[in-house]
């Protein structure tokens, strides 16, 4: 009988790691560790963030970025003071942030992720997240980007791009005029973005207008914006309680 002869296993870096789909339910708890760890504890006192409490997300338009195949132990890098991320929608370099693997997966940063140590399993992992909602720019319907945020372990395989592209697709084929963001004018200008249309707009809270960024997915969508950007999404919906507590409550006795 001949032996089977163990082929190594060569990881390859770029696009083929990582893959976007739709925001799932099982992505909650992965995402809001990794906002947290790239933006700090104080991320919801953000102005943006006035945009989307108590709102749910544009339809369609809450993607996230898996990494899958076959990975090795994800290090951690260590977090420098939170004033180096001025806003949600700005991506820093792997020393900007703490690697969110730890808040993901339950572990602290000097612990093993459970991808695996030492040896290489199948394995995926969110590793990206952005989300647009529905606001009205000045009566103008719009919608705004963030936040956006990548996994500082992955910065250089293009998932910030990569999920950018792929929301703003997604936005133009359901219909949508424009889309605002926050952020810093060198990265996004790439996809279009521009502060020509947004002189005449304000946000409800401290903000730099030059970092008050739009695109107009379709020509002449922000004519005449002008004033407050407001909310105008669907409200969330509320959290479910547990079943076992209505279960509980029936199984209670009553009162003779």
């Amino acid at each position: 009988m001949t032996a089977l002869r163990k082929t190594p296993v060569a990881l390859t870096s770029g696009a083929n790691l990582f893959a976007i789909r739709a925001e799932r339910a099982s992505d909650v708890v992965a995402r809001e560790a990794l906002l947290d760890a790239c933006f700090g504890a104080n991320r919801h006192q953000r102005t943006c963030q006035r945009l989307r409490d108590g709102r749910a997300p544009a339809e369609g338009l809450a993607l996230s970025a898996v990494r899958q195949g076959l990975l090795s132990r994800i290090r951690s890098s260590h977090c420098l003071p939170q004033d180096r991320e001025r806003t949600s929608n700005s991506i820093g370099t792997a020393e900007d942030s703490k690697c969110a693997c730890g808040g993901c997966f339950g572990n602290s940063p000097e612990e093993s992720c459970r991808e695996g140590v030492g040896n290489f399993r199948n394995a995926t992992r969110l590793v990206g997240t952005v989300r647009l909602w529905h606001v009205s720019a000045g009566g103008v319907p719009a919608l705004v980007l963030g936040p956006l945020a990548v996994d500082p372990s992955c910065r250089k395989l293009g998932i910030g791009r990569a999920l950018v592209q792929r929301a703003l697709a997604a936005a133009k084929a359901r219909g949508h005029g424009a889309v605002l963001l926050l952020g810093d004018a060198p990265y996004y200008t790439r996809f279009g973005f521009s502060a020509l249309k947004t002189g005449e707009l304000r946000l409800p809270g401290p903000f730099e207008p030059d970092r008050l960024l739009a695109l107009e997915l379709r020509e002449g969508a922000l004519e005449g914006a002008y004033g407050m950007i407001v909310p105008a999404g669907m409200a969330a919906w509320p959290q479910r309680k547990p079943r076992f507590a209505a279960r509980s409550r029936k199984l209670a006795p009553r009162a003779a």
